[in-house]
């Protein structure tokens, strides 16, 4: 039997301090935004594969959703198998789940949600839409634009943000997290239209 009214919400990203402050890591920040505001800390799963944080999101003494905050401790190719657990374990259907990933199509500062879709090229989109066997699960694709001149993507997606991107980095974070807790309030197509640019 699954559960309707639980959300899981994945950030996505690489384990450990040496990608932390990577571009492809903005998902592990929009969940650790959205932990600091469930109030609590990310512990590790039983699983071993993630961390987690479950409470409930969204304004006080509204119907605030039940939520599992993760991030995966898997490598992004690999964290498919991570998010296939903790929807098992959580009984969470694919349409109940929400990826937060970065997004070179968008430029920086750029936010879509969406539901569906392929996986463009992202290795952690391709690794959860094979291990759950469908792409229909939601996206807060944040933007980080494409690399400038003949950079190679994947030495753009794993590096630092500029010194000028670090000066925005936070608003962009608040930004996504909101549009997170719109999606699992308001639905789609408000958040949509409140947040896609």
């Amino acid at each position: 039997m699954t559960s309707p009214d639980v959300w899981l919400v994945v950030g996505l990203g690489n384990p450990g301090p040496t990608y932390a402050g990577h571009r492809h890591n903005v998902g592990y920040l929009v969940v650790d935004e959205l932990v600091s505001r469930v109030g609590g800390t990310l512990r590790a799963h039983r699983s071993g594969r993630a961390q987690v944080l479950e409470g409930r999101v969204g304004p006080p003494g509204g119907s605030a959703p039940r939520v599992v905050l993760a991030r995966p401790r898997s490598y992004m190719n690999e964290l498919g198998g991570p998010v296939k657990a903790l929807a098992g374990f959580y009984r969470v259907e694919p349409a109940h789940v929400v990826a937060v990933h970065d997004e070179l199509d968008l430029p920086f500062g750029g936010l879509r949600v969406k539901l569906g879709g392929g996986d463009n090229g992202h290795n952690g989109l391709r690794s959860m839409r094979s291990s759950l066997g469908t792409g229909d699960f939601h996206r807060v694709r944040v933007g980080i634009g494409r690399p400038p001149g003949r950079q190679d993507v994947a030495d753009f997606v794993l590096s630092d943000y500029s010194r000028t991107e670090r000066k925005e980095l936070d608003l962009q974070v608040v930004e996504a997290a909101d549009a997170v807790e719109s999606l699992l309030v308001d639905g789609l197509e408000r958040t949509q239209q409140q947040f896609n640019r």
